[in-house]
């Protein structure tokens, strides 16, 4: 060992001293959050603390969210914290809602908190919401419709606000539906209220019925809420949609008459050609038979069957018919013309 030059010995002690440095810089944060844990009554081991390190988890969160626990008088462990850190779950927030919880003696085990907190439900807001309710506008301010439009049965439209008080069920938070299915029943149940009275005047005079009736529906079921009242903020007179109806109805009967009536005039003009065509027709049969007279007199004239005596009596007998057709007032031509 003699022999060893100093200068190597430096050098041990450069790197021993550099490396108890290391050491101590690393140690010394592992106690630090020690003391603070054991001081805090919220004990921490070494082990849990380096393997938070290799395990990459943030230490600082982990400890102080199981002092703050501690100081709450939760049973937490530092193991659930860690497993719910490394599952992407907001740690801070589910001991604040614990806390939160307990303070307002609301049972809420870690299990569903952590469970609510990692389906991506706000898992602090929930439990505030839970002691302190919460009022949602029907509709919403999001909505397209500013209020809500039903018509009662003697045809007057009444435009009704609602204001919701609810409060949060833990227990259906995890699967239950949201504000927006609170908001459409309400207001499905307002239109079935509205819809099912007599008439406008009964609604008006009695508002409060509307929340008695929509609150007996149970329109909670299956939500993550629990309602605790209904209330009509407002309740105005529309439109008289009845009268308006009964008014395009009317319209739209008279249209269909019209169509009817030109349809019926139609056919009659149709089937009045028809008869013209028909009675031309039978003009032009007649005025052939017509012609076919001269044609049998000269027949008959030929054959001998008719001689000239007896032509020029049949003339004269026509000719004292249609004298006394004159003197009968009769037009001989008109009657022709009806024989014909």
């Amino acid at each position: 060992m003699g022999g060893i030059p100093n200068g190597v010995w430096i050098a041990i002690g450069v790197v021993l001293l550099i490396l108890v440095i290391a050491v101590i810089a690393i140690l010394g944060r592992f106690i630090k959050l020690w003391i603070q844990a054991v001081v805090s009554g919220a004990k921490v081991s070494f082990g849990d603390l380096i393997g938070m390190w290799l395990r990459k988890v943030d230490m600082n969160v982990i400890v102080f969210s199981r002092i703050r626990a501690a100081k709450a008088r939760l049973n937490i462990s530092t193991n659930q914290l860690e497993n719910h850190y490394l599952a992407g779950g907001r740690v801070p927030n589910v001991v604040s809602a614990m806390i939160a919880a307990s303070n307002a003696r609301i049972d809420l085990p870690w299990d569903v908190a952590a469970a609510i907190d990692l389906a991506g439900r706000d898992i602090l807001d929930a439990v505030n919401t839970s002691v302190n309710p919460k009022v949602i506008d029907c509709p919403g301010a999001n909505q397209p419709r500013t209020t809500i439009d039903a018509v009662a049965q003697d045809g007057i439209q009444l435009k009704a606000k609602a204001r919701v008080t609810v409060r949060t069920n833990l227990a259906r938070l995890v699967g239950g539906a949201t504000e927006e299915t609170i908001i459409a029943r309400v207001g499905e149940g307002i239109v079935t209220t509205i819809g099912s009275a007599q008439n406008h005047k009964a609604v008006l005079e009695n508002p409060d019925n509307i929340s008695k009736v929509v609150m007996e529906k149970g329109l909670d079921a299956g939500t993550a809420f629990e309602i605790l009242s209904i209330d009509i903020a407002d309740i105005d007179v529309g439109e008289n949609i009845g009268a308006k109806l009964q008014t395009d109805q009317a319209e739209a009967d008279k249209k269909r008459a019209q169509a009817e009536a030109e349809k019926r005039r139609a056919m009659a003009v149709a089937a009045e050609q028809e008869f013209r065509a028909e009675e031309q027709k039978n003009r032009a049969t007649v005025v052939l038979a017509e012609a076919e007279v001269p044609k049998a007199l000269a027949d008959a004239f030929r054959s001998g069957n008719l001689g000239v005596m007896d032509h020029y009596r049949m003339q004269n007998i026509q000719a004292d018919t249609s004298m006394r057709g004159s003197i009968a007032g009769d037009d001989p031509s008109k009657g022709r013309r009806s024989g014909e």
